[in-house]
Formats: C-alpha cells, sequence, structure tokens
C-alpha cells in the first residue's frame, strides 16, 4: 500500500469515527433535549393519542377529552362551562402551551409524571394512565360572582378563612377555552382573543394588580394598632380635615364633605371612608412600619402560588412623606390583586391568622388514590394580634351596617368589609375602580371575599364600591354561606 492510500485510508477512519461520536452524543446527550423540544411534534402526537386527565369541581369533572377527525392528534382538550371557570383551569393546546393549572399539572394530566408510573411503565417505557386535578372551588360561589360580575369587566376571589382553601376565581370578561383546543382553528381564536381591547385571557383575579384604593385603609389602620399609635378603633385620632400633604401646597379632603372627619376613631374613619384619618396615620407610621406590616398579609411577595403564580401586590419604597400619605388611601404606587385584598379580609376574620391559599385540594392517580394533599400543608402565620383583629372585625361591621357597604348586607350573617374607589389614569382621567372586601360568618361558616370593578356601564358619578362591587361580594357571600 503506498503512502496516497494509506493517508486517505487514515483520513477515511477518522471521518468515521467523528461521525461515530456525534452520533453517541446526539442519541444519548442531545436526545432527551431533542425530545423534549416544543417544536417536536412527536411529543404533541404522544400527549394527545389519548384521553386527558380531568380537573375536577365539587366531584364533577369540568374539563374532557373527544377524538378529532382528520388529524395526527388523536384526541383534544373540552370544557364544560369553558367561560364560567377558564380562570381556574387555563386552557389545554394542541397548538399553544398550556395555562393555569392545565400547565402546572401538565405532566399529571397527559400521564407523563413520575408519580403515576408503574415498576413495569418504567420497564417499557409506556405512558401511565393521566392522574386528576381535585380543585377547592365551590361551583355555587363561583357562579354566584360569575353571574353578579355579568357584563362588567373585573374580578373576584373567595377564600375560607379557616382552611385558605379558595372557593372562587373569577375574571370578566371571559373566553371559552374550548376555542383554543384544535390545532386548525386555535390560529384564528388566538387572534381574535389577543386582539381583543379588554384582554379576556388576562386573570383579573390573580395576575393584574391595580389601585386598591380605600380597602388598604384596613393595612394601614391594623399597622397603627399594632404600632401602639393607636389603642383602639375607638379612640380619636390626631387627623385635621381638610389634611394638607406633608411638604406640599395640595389639600387632601374627603369625598363625603359633611363625614365627621377630623380626629375621627379608626371605627368612624372607615365607616366614612375618610382620607384625612388615613393619610395622615400612613405618615405618622412611616413607610417601614406600613411596609412592613403590608408584607406579613402578602404584599411584596413575588412568589405567591396558589399554585398558580399570583403577580406581587406591591407596597412600595424609597417614598417622601407626601407620596407615603397617599399611600395610605391605597393610592400613588400601591397596587393590589383581589386575592391579595381577600387575604386581608380573610386574615382578619381569622383572628389575625392567615392560612395559605391555595385552589387545589388534591391530586390523585387515574384510580383516584391521593397522589399529594395539599389541605394537609398549608401553612398559617400571625399577621396581626387577636386583639388588633376584633377591633378591626367589629370597625368592618360598623361599614356595612351604617356606613359605606350597606349593599353587602345579609340577612342572619354577621358581615364586615370595607368599600374603595380608587383612581385610574394620569390626573384620574379614567373611571376609577370599584373595589370591595368583606368576610361574612354564621355559627357554622365564614368566607372572605374581594372584588374589584374596572369598568362598568354605570356614569362616572355612580362608580363607587358600594354601588359596583359590593352586591357581587354579596351574592359570593350568600353562596357560601347558604347551607
Amino acid at each position: 500500500m503506498n503512502k496516497t492510500i494509506r493517508r486517505a485510508s487514515v483520513f477515511t477512519l477518522l471521518l468515521v469515527f467523528a461521525l461515530l461520536i456525534r452520533a453517541t452524543w446526539v442519541q444519548f446527550y442531545d436526545g432527551q433535549a431533542l425530545a423534549d423540544d416544543k417544536d417536536n411534534r412527536r411529543n404533541a402526537i404522544e400527549t394527545y393519542a389519548d384521553p386527558l386527565g380531568n380537573i375536577i369541581v365539587a366531584g364533577e369533572a369540568i374539563t374532557g377529552s373527544a377524538r378529532t377527525k382528520g388529524s395526527d392528534l388523536d384526541y383534544k382538550r373540552t370544557y364544560t362551562d369553558g367561560r364560567l371557570y377558564a380562570a381556574v383551569t387555563g386552557y389545554a393546546s394542541q397548538a399553544y402551551a398550556p395555562t393555569q393549572l392545565e400547565g402546572i399539572y401538565q405532566n399529571l394530566l397527559d400521564g407523563t409524571d413520575t408519580q403515576l408510573k408503574t415498576a413495569m411503565d418504567t420497564v417499557t417505557g409506556k405512558r401511565a394512565s393521566p392522574g386528576n386535578v381535585i380543585t377547592t372551588i365551590d361551583p355555587d360561589v363561583q357562579k354566584a360572582a360569575y353571574d353578579a360580575l355579568g357584563d362588567k369587566k373585573g374580578a373576584a376571589v373567595a377564600i375560607d378563612p379557616k382552611t385558605g382553601r379558595i372557593l372562587a376565581v373569577v375574571s370578566t370578561p371571559s373566553y371559552d377555552p374550548s376555542s383554543l383546543t384544535d390545532a386548525n382553528t386555535a390560529g384564528s381564536a388566538w387572534t381574535k382573543l389577543t386582539k381583543d381591547a379588554d384582554k379576556p385571557l388576562t386573570n383579573r383575579a390573580l395576575r393584574q394588580p391595580l389601585a386598591p384604593g380605600s380597602t388598604f385603609k384596613l393595612v394601614v389602620a391594623a399597622a397603627a394598632l399594632e404600632d401602639g399609635l393607636y389603642a383602639s378603633v375607638d379612640k380619636a385620632t390626631d387627623s385635621p380635615d381638610p389634611y394638607t400633604l406633608p411638604g406640599t401646597t395640595t389639600v387632601l379632603r374627603n369625598e363625603n364633605t359633611s363625614a365627621p372627619c377630623e380626629n375621627a376613631s379608626i371605627r368612624t374613619a372607615l365607616r366614612y371612608s375618610c382620607n384625612n384619618v388615613f393619610a395622615k396615620m400612613a405618615v405618622d407610621l412611616g413607610q417601614d412600619k406600613l411596609r412592613a406590616t403590608a408584607e406579613k398579609f402578602g404584599f411584596n411577595d413575588t412568589k405567591q402560588d396558589v399554585p398558580v403564580r399570583a403577580y406581587a401586590s406591591v407596597y412600595p419604597s424609597d417614598m417622601d412623606r407626601s407620596s407615603t400619605a397617599l399611600t395610605g388611601i391605597g393610592q400613588f404606587d400601591v397596587t393590589a390583586t383581589p386575592l391579595q385584598m381577600a387575604m386581608v379580609s380573610a386574615a382578619i376574620a381569622n383572628g389575625g391568622k392567615l392560612v395559605s391559599p391555595h385552589m387545589v385540594s388534591q391530586t390523585t392517580d387515574s384510580g383516584g388514590d391521593v397522589l399529594k394533599n395539599y389541605d394537609d400543608s398549608t401553612e398559617t402565620r400571625e399577621i396581626v394580634s387577636s386583639s388588633t383583629a376584633e377591633q378591626l372585625q367589629s370597625a368592618m361591621q360598623t361599614v356595612v351596617e351604617k356606613g359605606t357597604g350597606t349593599n353587602a348586607l345579609i340577612d342572619g350573617v354577621t358581615v364586615g368589609g370595607k368599600t374603595g374607589t380608587a383612581q385610574n389614569g394620569e390626573n384620574n382621567s379614567k373611571a376609577p375602580y370599584a373595589w370591595f372586601t368583606s368576610y361574612g360568618k354564621t355559627d357554622a361558616k365564614e368566607v372572605a371575599v374581594a372584588v374589584v370593578v374596572e369598568q362598568s356601564d354605570a356614569a362616572r358619578s355612580e362608580v363607587s364600591g358600594n354601588g359596583l362591587a359590593a352586591p357581587v361580594a354579596r351574592a359570593m357571600m350568600q353562596a357560601a354561606l347558604k347551607n
């Protein structure tokens, strides 16, 4: 063999060796990444080769699976009362990544979760039978909120204060998740939904923090009582009316100019929603103390998972004293989700203790055996003392019985609440947000709720927490406490 042939042979062998190394690398190292790639159609084919597991409300599946025609994807997701439960389920789509509970529990619902695999499944590589997700949602409370919100743009959340179980999560306008499930039609539906100015895909209950307005006064009052700035809700405060924001010539007035807000007690100030009292109180406490109390309730928590991750409600930092005053009435850069404001009422109703809110009770395998029980793994933390909570409960009852929240009254039920009307837009150029947060108690049950109405058909002069949001809260409380 001459030198030229020998060199060519060696070079060829090196090429073959390199090819073998690359093939081995792709198969054993890159193989899993390629298999998991979102653009790998085999994954979608495998996911939709069989019916998915279900999301359960009160023992009934609100999801299902249906046979497809003319597609290599054998099944597609279906929804019962899709618009009613969209803020809970999200969607599982042949064309788009799943969201909400569908996304969080994707592996459980499609049978790829390792918890579901038997020893034989592991050996054969066979996909296990899918599991199910059992929610804490009460269908009566969910429907009451959805029907009461109606055509309004808004959101509502209900929580059982004793257990942390979320009984309702509603966002309106809603959408039908079924429109996004089929790959052949999902594109046009997606375009329509994403171009809709009302943003129906946005979960307003969990993921759209807005200025909470006067509902935030509950947090300010809690901070003042815990700090000892005022010994009780019935002690007169040092609150001039009107109140001039520190370092400015801006005068802060009250909506009701005839209300007895000068030096009013916390009870009276909550009853009439006196801005001067809580703006001055925020300045007297200082932003650090107020932020610390807000954070105990859950503000500034960037990892609030229920298990869907809620957007953080915010109490700001590094403010001057005039801005701190405005935070005392739930304005400036303070924002909150309905979930957050429901948590505030839940903690007050539960004697100052907040049980971690959650909307999944259990996950199970296909046979119904429990894989994880979330009701047994809740965390309870003390937000304020029982004395502070009792005083705030009493003051909130005054708001409903003879203050700004009378539309939330329910015969035979102890109801405490707080209204809020928050400025919206530059120089308050847009319709204000109407808020209401409350709790309702009977001898057997209790519930905490929060409602926000972003937009309605009401005239601007008629927008108020009592007029728009309190009736929604009342309907939810009645549904939760009816038995």
